[in-house]
């Protein structure tokens, strides 16, 4: 009888196997041994890819621009245009963030921009005055007022270069042979583009202000409109084949 008692095991002795067993098991459901979960990385069209590169033959040697968080929808592209302006003339709508360069046959280059306090005080008809390369900033009476601490030391001017907020190139608009003060120009803050922001006229990346300058001589028509909006039937098969 005591030999029986002896074999059989004691309760405590059930127990420390139950958990020799059970507890690694339990650790292990704690513990992921997968790696951390990578977020999608949204693909970049090699167009648009090419398309912002460098520009090594610049002035000043213009880097790419990183477009990985930029909406796709304000990357330069060619779109439907139901609007009644000629081909050539330039139309900026402030309110969706789009600037268009009117061509041939029902179609536009649409290239995204950034709207600036100054971009929001005019409105109406213009021409291209003067165009310029690499062009000299200074800021206005109310830009600095507004930001002191970065403007004001700029109030006799900056010299163009990568850290001129006018960018690669400018486009100054005039009526009637009077300067507007309202410029289309690059911009070294690329997230800016699709953004109201707090100075400056009408920015576009420095690739696509580079290519718009190209396309558009002195004298061009420029409407720009605000609290409109024009409505375009986006292509997305014609990015950038020609540009």
């Amino acid at each position: 009888m005591f030999a029986a008692l002896a074999s059989r095991p004691s309760p405590l002795k059930n127990a420390t196997r139950f958990l020799a067993v059970i507890l690694p098991m339990a650790l292990a459901a704690c513990v992921s041994t997968q790696g951390p979960v990578q977020q999608a990385i949204r693909r970049i069209d090699p167009a648009y890819v090419a398309m912002y590169g460098p520009r090594p033959d610049e002035p000043h040697p213009l880097p790419a621009t990183d477009i990985s968080e930029v909406d796709p929808r304000f990357l330069r592209r060619e779109v439907a245009y139901y609007g009644r302006e000629e081909p050539g003339t330039i139309v900026v709508d402030t309110e969706s963030r789009y600037l268009y360069l009117v061509r041939e046959g029902g179609r536009a280059i649409r290239y995204g921009i950034g709207v600036g306090k100054e971009g929001l005080a005019w409105s109406g008809r213009a021409r291209i005055g003067r165009k310029a390369t690499w062009p000299r900033w200074t800021p206005t009476a109310a830009m600095i007022r507004r930001e002191p601490e970065r403007n004001a030391r700029w109030a006799g001017g900056m010299e163009g270069g990568l850290n001129n907020p006018l960018g690669a190139r400018a486009l100054y608009l005039y009526n009637n042979g009077v300067d507007t003060m309202y410029r289309l120009h690059g911009t070294t803050e690329p997230w800016s583009i699709g953004q109201s922001v707090s100075s400056g006229c009408i920015r576009l990346f420095n690739q696509d202000i580079i290519d718009l300058y190209s396309r558009v001589p002195v004298g061009s028509p420029v409407v720009v409109l605000r609290g409109q909006r024009l409505f375009d039937v986006e292509d997305e098969t014609r990015v950038s084949s020609a540009y």
